[in-house]
């Protein structure tokens, strides 16, 4: 991808004179500090994470990782261990949020929300998520650092950023679990307060959020668990070490030893999918028979030799719920009620509600359940599972919400920012920029429909790869009718953000996307409607809201599906 930053770049201003022999640094602009290349590339990689406008990105991202590198100018981000070099802080800040915001997007946040709910706060969890990461070690500038003035006074972050040279030494016999702790002490200087007035209106990311910023991972949630794997990959990358180990690194919380559990009885010892099973597995979701299941669980953590397992299972349900490990009811509640039904065969159960990819990362999941499970239109949050009467159900495709499984959390052995954090930038970077470059070279020398089959192979690629997801609350691409439909303008949108300068053929500045749109018309692989128009529209109806959306419909899906069967219908899409 061609930088939104390399094409404005500007030669760095040179660093003040300062006297190198007493060891003072120079103070340097968040520019000069930023310019760097490998901070362009993991800038270039935030931006594109986001799919922001440059306006939006600069007051949600820009703005505060200007301030957070003006407030951290060359210190390190520990003394020998970690990004323990001149501009560790910075690069390690950086980085975080790279890798945060890569991990985000294989999760649905807040988990267990109405689909549409998950699309209008996406760019707030984004930003809440990058913010927590950005901030994991700022208390580390407070606690763990003595820095002193060229005039000899000494600095505290709390005061403003540095106005003078500087040199520091690590503080001997410091509590290296403080820094945590001291976050509290600085954020306010990154993050503005437009920012904390448009947080504070998602309570459940607003509170995971806070636990982070106070060094509570145990109680953040998903949000802590992105900022901790984000910390893993970046902290074995630096020190040499193989980051896909080391998410793999045990964690010490409740949380982990909640989901660890979880996954031993389901692959070792539960039953699925049969008449006195303990769970049923369908394509998008694994439900728990909830008392059976948590009695299980506790079970096995105390033959584990773990503490603080709680010994009510309504604390555990509550447990689980506040770490995001399942989902809530419409309600709110972590247990539901469902009917179990396969041929002449049903009882009611009350469940606990969990993504499948918790379970099972990248090894073979079991078939799906053959039979239906039916969401009961009332709830039942008990701590116990009785055979209730059996009450009209709310039918749900094999208990989804979407038509096809949820994006599962990354396959970590596969997942492009492994193996050297910069190289799966520069390799990126490397891609898209050979893209483009063929794109604009069949734009220039090919006849004039050629741009839009570059378009339909980016469609095809990004579908292959998963970059673009289908028949998702956020996705631009959807199954309906049994045809694929083109989501515009988003679709176009997302491409020309991808690929900025394929705005060569546009008439002007803003409109590239329609100039686009216009060269995937010329293909003429598209549906026509009856009245002869291009745009057909669908009718969006979700659990609690509807709505509507304009597109495209191909005449042929397996343009875009070639090696594979073209995924079930988006249940709730119809075309007028």
């Amino acid at each position: 991808m061609l930088s939104l930053f390399r094409h404005k770049r500007q030669k760095p201003p040179p660093p003040p004179t300062v006297n190198v022999a007493d060891g003072y640094l120079p103070i340097e602009s968040s520019q000069s500090l930023l310019a760097a290349e490998h901070r362009r590339q993991l800038l270039d990689r935030i931006w594109q994470y986001t799919a922001l406008s440059h306006p939006q990105f600069s007051q949600l991202y820009l703005n505060p990782i200007h301030r957070y590198a003006e407030l951290v100018q060359q210190l390190p981000a520990s003394e020998t261990h970690h990004h323990a070099y001149l501009g560790g802080m910075l690069d390690h800040g950086l980085e975080l949020v790279a890798c945060s915001l890569k991990l985000r997007q294989s999760y649905l946040l807040p988990t267990g929300a109405a689909p549409e709910d998950q699309a209008a706060q996406t760019d707030a969890w984004s930003a809440g998520i990058a913010y927590g990461a950005l901030l994991h070690d700022i208390g580390k500038i407070a606690v763990d650092l003595l820095v002193e003035r060229q005039d000899g006074r000494v600095w505290h972050p709390w005061q403003g950023s540095l106005d003078q040279p500087y040199r520091f030494r690590y503080l001997k016999g410091r509590d290296y679990h403080l820094h945590g702790a001291a976050a509290g002490l600085l954020y306010t200087q990154i993050l503005d307060r437009p920012i904390f007035d448009w947080l504070s209106g998602f309570p459940s990311l607003w509170a995971n959020l806070l636990y982070v910023l106070a060094g509570q991972y145990e109680r953040a949630g998903v949000l802590g668990e992105l900022v901790t794997q984000a910390d893993r990959v970046s902290t074995a990358q630096n020190i040499g070490g193989n980051p896909s180990k080391a998410l793999q690194a045990p964690i010490p919380s409740l949380q982990h030893h909640l989901i660890s559990g979880l996954r031993h009885l389901v692959l070792n010892e539960l039953k699925l999918n049969q008449p006195g099973a303990a769970g049923w597995l369908t394509q998008d979701a694994l439900w728990l028979v909830s008392k059976t299941v948590t009695d299980k669980l506790r079970a096995y953590l105390l033959s584990q030799s773990i503490e603080g397992i709680p010994s009510s299972n309504l604390t555990v349900f509550d447990e689980l719920q506040s770490h995001g490990l399942v989902e809530s009811t419409p309600e709110g509640k972590a247990i539901w009620t469902a009917l179990v039904a396969q041929g002449n065969w049903q009882q009611s159960f009350t469940f606990l509600r969990l993504q499948p990819a918790l379970i099972w990362g990248n090894e073979d999941r079991p078939e799906a359940f053959s039979g239906t499970v039916s969401i009961a239109t009332h709830d039942h949050s008990t701590d116990t599972d009785t055979l209730v009467p059996t009450p009209a159900p709310e039918t749900v495709r094999v208990g989804s919400d979407h038509s096809q499984p949820q994006p599962e959390p990354m396959a970590l052995e596969d997942a492009d920012y492994l193996g050297s954090l910069l190289d799966m930038f520069e390799l990126e970077e490397r891609e898209a920029t050979v893209a483009l470059s063929e794109s604009a070279d069949k734009t220039s020398t090919l006849p004039s429909d050629d741009p839009g089959q570059v378009f339909l192979n980016w469609v095809k690629e990004g579908i292959r790869s998963h970059k673009l997801i289908i028949n998702d609350s956020k996705a631009k691409i959807h199954t309906v009718g049994g045809t694929v439909f083109l989501v515009t303008p988003g679709l176009f949108q997302r491409y020309v953000q991808e690929f900025p300068c394929i705005s060569l053929g546009a008439d002007s500045a803003g409109e590239e996307w329609r100039w686009v749109q216009k060269q995937f018309e010329k293909l003429k692989t598209h549906k026509k409607r009856d009245d002869g128009l291009n745009i057909w529209i669908c009718q969006v109806e979700g659990p609690r809201k509807k709505g509507t959306l304009k597109g495209y419909l191909l005449e042929n899906p397996a343009l875009l599906f070639e090696t594979g069967p073209v995924p079930a219908d988006n249940p709730f899409l119809k075309v007028e």
